[in-house]
């Protein structure tokens, strides 16, 4: 079977931006998401929905866009693509919650197609505890890795790798995270045909709320402190930092000249940054330091 259409491709993505909505939305309570539509001056447009002050969310965006148009030279020169029209759709989703003992989630899947047949899959989920919980840890790997298992027994382990390697903040030495799954430039082969290819993208969208909102029943009510929001706001500046700095996904919407409010909205309500105040040794943010690192298997942890 051929690769499906880019239109219901993109269909398929808003369907799974609602479903996510509502999941999250019922395991909130009372918090509902506000939608912003909008269009890309270059081409095409897409739906930001955003939830601030819920009860267990603080602030979390999904957003969806299907945007298309001549390739910037930028993109051109830094993919090593040559010179065609491109459309790109994906959903894109992070969540900041309000309890330090929540962590805070992101998601992208996406799909890019250009007007001279290159196309791909690319995407990722990741996890990044402000206080690292092992069981909640493995719980999030576990369910991944039967998600990839179902589709290639190779997958969990290269794309584990992956993310760790991404969710990387260089200048601080420290994983973002726990790091989660990542992927990119995949494309369909003999073993992997589009169809079961693109039903690996699709489950991985549809596993988000099923994971999360399992923290959200779990987590939320665990009791915590000044302290502990202290850590959350420096954890969520570590956050900033590598989305600032290094994701590559904030650089190509900024370079695609796609929409700086959708762009940013995976910004934490709130931030912080302390000149050199390290943990004190043995407290639970010093424990989590310790295991801020690449190549733990968290499955058998």
């Amino acid at each position: 079977m051929e690769k499906e259409n880019k239109e219901i491709i993109a269909e398929k993505f808003r369907k799974i931006q609602q479903h996510i909505c509502e999941a999250l939305e019922k395991g909130d309570g009372p918090g509902r998401f506000e939608t912003d539509n909008w269009e890309r001056e270059q081409g095409g447009g897409g739906t930001t929905k955003v939830l601030t002050e819920g009860q267990v969310i603080a602030k979390g965006g999904v957003a969806f866009s299907a945007v298309h148009g001549p390739t910037p030279e930028k993109i051109l020169k830094k993919l090593a693509l040559e010179k065609a029209d491109f459309f790109a759709t994906g959903v894109s989703i992070v969540i900041h919650p309000k309890s330090p003992m929540v962590p805070i989630i992101h998601m992208n899947i996406r799909y890019f197609e250009m007007s001279d047949g290159t196309y791909w899959f690319g995407g990722g989920i990741d996890l990044t505890p402000h206080y690292i919980d092992q069981e909640d840890a493995k719980y999030f790997h576990q369910q991944l890795k039967e998600h990839c298992d179902a589709f290639d027994p190779n997958y969990y382990d290269k794309f584990k790798k992956w993310a760790d390697d991404y969710f990387y903040i260089p200048h601080r030495k420290e994983t973002r995270g726990i790091g989660g799954i990542f992927f990119d430039r995949l494309t369909a082969s003999e073993e992997m045909p589009f169809p079961k290819l693109l039903s690996f993208v699709e489950g991985l969208g549809f596993l988000f709320p099923k994971i999360y909102c399992h923290y959200m029943e779990k987590n939320a009510n665990l009791p915590y402190g000044e302290k502990e929001l202290s850590w959350q706001a420096l954890r969520r500046g570590r956050y900033v930092e590598f989305n600032l700095v290094w994701d590559a996904g904030t650089k190509f919407g900024l370079d695609t000249n796609g929409r700086t409010e959708s762009i940013l909205m995976s910004m934490p309500p709130m931030a912080n940054w302390v000149y050199n105040q390290p943990p004190a040794a043995g407290t639970k943010e010093s424990e989590t330091l310790q295991l801020l690192k690449k190549d733990i298997n968290w499955v058998k942890a």
